[in-house]
């Protein structure tokens, strides 16, 4: 079975929680949609709990628009890191403070967090599901081959898509992403052409995942 996990940020006894209550079998594979960090507490420690995590489960971790603004922020150089200006705004402050930035003469991540943040995926799919961070845009929803529509795709849109979600589209399979939690902060249906879930535990919400194929929701 496939497990998504919406937007975490920092909120590690969310997390732990949620995992703690999925049936998790061997073979199964964890997928997580991104936003690990900012806004919650404790990103570090978040950062601690997934990569011991990976040591027991089939993981794929996908790059949320808030790593994109923090590893920016830190000079990384590349496509997907931008938006370092806005990163404070954001919620960074968080953190830089868990990381100790503020304590330090000079800031030195973690090597094991360097990788990790190192080999974020852009996108995944799995069977009949296209996994994103955010959305695509109105052009690759056109398309009918999800590989192709993807790897056309520019960052921004990855990352920080908001206008597609309720977008009837051709690509033959249903896009699962976060990014963008509902009022109500519920999980969006928009079957079978999308499934948001970011349900906002950062806002006072839960945290959600999805078993696939089944489409069984779990929460923390």
């Amino acid at each position: 079975m496939i497990y998504a996990v919406g937007d975490i940020h920092g909120m590690l006894e969310e997390l732990e929680r949620l995992i703690g209550k999925l049936p998790l079998e061997s073979g199964d594979e964890l997928v997580f949609i991104g936003d690990y960090i900012d806004r919650g507490p404790e990103p570090k420690r978040t950062i601690d709990f997934l990569l011991n995590l990976q040591t027991r489960y089939k993981c794929t971790f996908l790059i949320g628009n808030h790593e994109a603004m923090f590893l920016s922020y830190l000079g990384w150089k590349g496509s997907f890191y931008f938006g370092g200006e806005a990163f404070l705004k954001n919620g960074g402050d968080t953190t830089l403070q868990s990381y100790g930035f503020y304590d330090a003469d000079s800031f030195e991540m973690p090597t094991e967090h360097e990788v990790f943040f190192r080999n974020l995926a852009p996108y995944h799919v799995l069977g009949s599901y296209v996994f994103v961070h955010a959305g695509l845009s109105r052009d690759a929803l056109r398309l009918s081959d999800p590989e192709y529509a993807l790897s056309k795709e520019r960052p921004r849109d990855l990352l920080w898509q908001r206008s597609t979600a309720e977008i009837p589209h051709s690509l033959g399979a249903t896009v699962v992403y976060g990014h963008t939690p509902m009022p109500g902060l519920q999980v969006r249906w928009n079957l079978p052409y999308s499934i948001g879930i970011d349900t906002g535990c950062v806002y006072g919400g839960t945290l959600t995942a999805i078993r696939l194929p089944d489409e069984s929701i779990f929460s923390s």
